[in-house]
């Protein structure tokens, strides 16, 4: 709280949007890896296509993966997301002067809005390009990944 009084208000709401706007990639990647199909990365993976090996092992693993992007990162972030709305709302009212259930009702109503209609939008992106994203993923991957040196 006491960062929070020193903070700027718009500042405190760029860091809000932030949190909402990570749980919506967050649950975008999510989607797209339960609705990936493997096979087309067998053949990137002849090509032998950085990522597609990688791609593999996430669409493989697309239970856990999916578990933890859309309900724990997704879930974690709705809940950061109303904590950090409380302490604007209590910055709003103490800089207006005012105590209003209004301020609260459409903060908090803008907040839920941005965040089912953002993840709403997400799953359609997910679904409609789960392949490019899971591909991305996986070079993403790729990158951090240390291979053994071939004998």
């Amino acid at each position: 709280m006491i960062l929070t009084e020193k903070m700027p208000i718009w500042i405190a709401i760029i860091i809000l949007l932030g949190i909402v706007f990570t749980g919506i990639f967050f649950d975008l990647m999510g989607i797209a890896v339960t609705a990936a199909q493997e096979k087309p990365y067998h053949a990137m993976a002849a090509h032998k296509l950085r990522g597609a090996k990688e791609s593999i092992t996430i669409i493989r693993n697309a239970g856990p993966v999916s578990n933890f992007f859309n309900d724990v990162i997704g879930d974690i972030s709705g809940i950061i997301s109303g904590s950090a709305a409380a302490a604007i709302l209590v910055k709003i009212n103490k800089s207006l002067g005012i105590e209003t259930a209004l301020v609260g009702m459409l903060l908090t109503a803008l907040i839920a809005g941005m965040t089912v209609g953002g993840k709403a939008y997400g799953k359609e992106i997910a679904l409609r390009h789960s392949g490019f994203i899971v591909f991305k993923m996986g070079y993403i991957m790729s990158l951090f990944s240390f291979n053994k040196a071939k004998k």
